[in-house]
């Protein structure tokens, strides 16, 4: 069971006396994390899994088969489609909610899921890639800021968290059902149907639940927010809750203006919090975790291993070692801080893309003694030293970037924001994620036939560098802040006084 205690502070920010809560002491918003991340496991599943269903698409349709850049679109179009629904999921948060967001994603990705296992052709199943991204992109948007808004200050960091857990494992599943519709008929519909069923049992789940305790409050439905609140913190606190409440609400009353997207870049403290948050999405893609999880067996085979099983089997061990990595992260994450954690996460992601790059560049064609049988997975794989090197690092990668870099910039973007822009900036940043996504996944085996993998790896290292460099200059430690306490870092770093207000900070990493 995973304590949290958060130091006492005093000064600008008014940090919160010291409290001490777990994970899972209430079950109540327990039930509401889990519940709001099954989008994550929407998420993660559908970018796992066509991997393996492309491989039957394409026996199914000659002309996939015959056609790289119709390969190249089913796969991406989802993408796409995610790139959409998160730039809409934001304004969608605001002006509907968070619960009716979740459920509207719901429904269209079962309807993508649907055209998707009826395709008569690539191009209808094309349209329900489209469909399943869109609904992918509005709940990445929409679970992190609905977990963050149900979460006391000093254990939210952790159960946003939780939602990239349910990512990861949702990658997981998606290869162990690849592996179990193998030798069933209609293989590749029953891959990606699959995907239809959490995202039924989520809109059911949220047919019962509440929607954000916040908006509803700051929507001026003040006796069922309180309601949820109740449920969620003991009576003093749930008083100092509500009066905070209260205030926020009252000024956005005198404020109330149709916000707009450029409205972001008119206030210094909104465009500092947008830098870092949209930075961290950026910088999360940039440093190469798709290339990873999206062609780990290309590059297992190009360090000398060229067995098809050991590679599906090593995208299982990747995938494991991702969502274990998650739950590293969860338990460290409100212990350590999101800042800290970012930039030791970095820093074994640098070594490790090194450690990549000079196992690719020492090996020739002469260090490689023999490959590994494409049909026996148990004939002795006699690959040169530097092959099991680059697999080293391979594993070495997700070890240190699954605790620290997946889940920071999605628990960052969850918090960083005010209430008024916290939908339109979280759904501007998981933008910015998807759009890095799609380069990066569009642009490394380019990149690598062009330069080669060595020096691929190395100018990913060198994107780690600025990483940290960039998290050291715009990304404040916002570890066991309530949101109002958040609002005013920004205020303080828009005035200049940098190092006062994380100095204030330092009690709490």
């Amino acid at each position: 069971m995973t304590i949290i205690s958060v130091p006492g502070s005093s000064g600008l920010l008014d940090a919160s006396p010291e409290r001490k809560l777990s994970y899972f002491s209430n079950r109540y918003v327990l039930g509401l994390t889990l519940s709001a991340g099954i989008g994550g496991l929407l998420f993660g599943y559908d970018t796992g899994v066509i991997s393996g269903a492309l491989l039957y698409i394409r026996d199914d349709f000659k002309k996939v088969n015959d056609n790289e850049f119709l390969q190249e679109t089913i796969v991406s179009m989802a993408v796409a489609g995610a790139i959409i629904g998160a730039a809409v999921g934001g304004w969608l948060n605001d002006s509907f909610g968070r619960k009716k967001a979740t459920m509207l994603a719901d429904v269209i990705f079962v309807a993508g899921s649907i055209v998707m296992a009826v395709a008569p052709d690539p191009y209808v199943l094309i349209l329900g890639r489209l469909l399943v991204g869109l609904g992918v992109g509005v709940a990445s948007v929409t679970a992190p800021v609905y977990i963050a808004e149900a979460s006391p200050s000093e254990i939210r960091g952790g159960l946003v968290s939780t939602n990239v857990l349910m990512i990861t494992s949702g990658q997981f599943l998606a290869y162990l059902v690849n592996l179990a519709f193998t030798e069933v008929p209609g293989t590749w519909r029953w891959m990606l149907g699959a995907a239809g069923v959490p995202a039924v049992i989520q809109f059911c789940l949220m047919l019962f639940l509440p929607e954000s305790p916040r908006w509803l409050f700051l929507q001026g439905d003040k006796a069922e927010a309180v309601a949820v609140l109740s449920k969620i913190y003991e009576p003093d606190r749930l008083e100092e809750e509500v009066d905070q409440l209260s205030v926020i609400a009252e000024e956005e009353l005198h404020s109330k203006t149709t916000l707009r997207l450029w409205d972001v870049f008119k206030t210094k403290e909104i465009k500092l919090a947008f830098l870092a948050g949209a930075g961290l999405q950026a910088f999360q893609q940039f440093t190469g975790i798709n290339t990873v999880m999206y062609y780990s067996p290309t590059i297992v085979q190009m360090a000398g291993f060229s067995s098809n099983q050991l590679a599906l089997l090593l995208s299982l061990i990747v995938a494991a070692m991702n969502a274990g990595g998650t739950v590293v992260g969860i338990y460290l994450i409100d212990r350590f801080g999101r800042r800290r954690l970012a930039l030791t996460s970095l820093t074994g992601v640098i070594l490790s893309l090194g450690i990549l790059s000079g196992a690719f560049f020492l090996q020739t064609p002469s260090s490689v003694s023999g490959l590994c049988s494409n049909h026996d997975l148990h004939d002795e794989c006699k690959v040169g030293p530097f092959g099991w090197l680059a697999v080293g690092g391979l594993a070495l990668y997700i070890a240190f970037f699954s605790p620290g870099m997946g889940p920071v910039p999605w628990a960052v973007n969850s918090e960083i924001y005010p209430e008024t822009y916290r939908g339109v900036c979280g759904g501007m940043a998981a933008t910015v994620n998807w759009v890095s996504n799609l380069v990066v996944a569009q642009t490394f085996l380019s990149l690598a036939a062009a330069v080669g993998i060595a020096a691929t790896f190395l100018i990913l290292a060198g994107v780690g560098i600025l990483a940290v460099a960039f998290v050291f200059a715009f990304v404040p430690e916002t570890k066991g802040l309530r949101f109002e306490q958040v609002e005013r870092l920004w205020k303080e770093r828009a005035r200049g006084n940098v190092n006062g207000s994380q100095s204030l900070l330092e009690g709490g990493m």
